[in-house]
C-alpha cells in the first residue's frame, strides 16, 4: 500500500477513535459486548473482507477504549475500529451460504443498465460497492460484465467491475474456504453462461422477427 493509502487509513482510524472519544466525554459507559473474535473474517463496507487480529485497548479521555484491529492482508493495511462504532460503520459477519447462493443467482439475470450519464451511474455503482451488501455488489458485477463477444468496457467501467468482482470473490472465498482465484473463476463461469444464454435469446428473437417480416412481404 502506498503512502497516501496508509495516511488515509491512519486518518480514518483516528477519526473513528476521535468520534468515540467525544461521545465518551459526555458518557463514561464504554463496556461493549464483543461481537467478533480474533481470527474471525469480517466485512468492512469500505474495504471488503478483513480478519480480526485482536482486540486492543487504548486510554482515551481517561477511559479505556476497546478496538478491533482488522487486517486486510491483500491490501497490506490494518484498521482499528472501536467496538462502539461497529454498527454505525456497517462492519458485519461474513454472509451465510444461502446468501452467497443468492448472490450468484443475481449473476444469472440480464444486465440492468440505466439510460443515464455515466458519471451518475458510476456514483451509484461505487455506492453499491462500498455498501458492503453482497447482493448490491453482485448487481454491479452483473451490470458491468462484458464477454469476449461484447464491446469492450471503458477504462473506468473496467476499474469498477474489477473492484466489485474482487469484493464479491473475496467474500465467497472466505465463506467457501477457498482462494480468490477459484472464487473469481466460479463467478465468471456463471457470467459467461448467462451472456451466452442472453445472446442466443436475442438471436432467436431477431430470427423470429425476420421470419415474420418475410411472411408479411410474401
Amino acid at each position: 500500500m502506498n503512502f497516501c493509502a496508509e495516511r488515509l487509513v491512519s486518518l480514518k482510524t483516528r477519526s473513528l477513535i476521535g468520534e468515540v472519544s467525544d461521545s465518551m466525554t459526555a458518557s463514561k459507559k464504554t463496556s461493549v459486548k464483543h461481537k467478533f473474535k480474533p481470527n474471525e473474517y469480517i466485512v468492512y463496507p469500505a474495504h471488503g473482507v478483513g480478519r480480526v487480529v485482536e482486540v486492543e485497548t487504548q486510554e482515551i479521555a481517561g477511559t479505556t477504549l476497546e478496538l478491533y484491529v482488522i487486517d486486510f492482508e491483500k491490501d497490506k493495511m490494518k484498521l482499528r475500529v472501536p467496538l462502539v462504532k461497529v454498527e454505525s460503520v456497517g462492519m458485519r459477519k461474513l454472509s451465510e451460504k444461502d446468501l452467497i447462493e443468492k448472490g450468484l443467482k443475481v449473476l444469472n439475470g440480464k444486465a440492468r443498465v440505466k439510460r443515464t450519464m455515466w458519471s451518475r451511474r458510476a456514483q451509484e455503482y461505487e455506492a453499491k460497492i462500498n455498501s458492503g451488501d453482497l447482493i448490491s455488489i453482485a448487481e454491479v458485477v452483473r451490470d458491468l460484465f462484458r464477454s469476449d463477444r461484447q464491446p469492450e468496457q471503458s477504462y473506468s467501467e473496467r476499474q469498477l467491475y474489477e473492484q466489485a468482482l474482487d469484493r464479491m470473490a473475496r467474500e465467497i472465498a472466505a465463506v467457501q474456504k477457498t482462494d480468490d482465484a477459484a472464487a473469481v473463476a466460479e463467478i465468471e463461469a456463471v457470467l459467461d453462461k448467462t451472456a451466452i444464454r442472453v445472446e442466443k435469446a436475442a438471436e432467436d428473437a431477431a430470427a423470429a422477427a425476420a421470419a415474420e417480416d418475410d411472411e408479411a412481404a410474401a
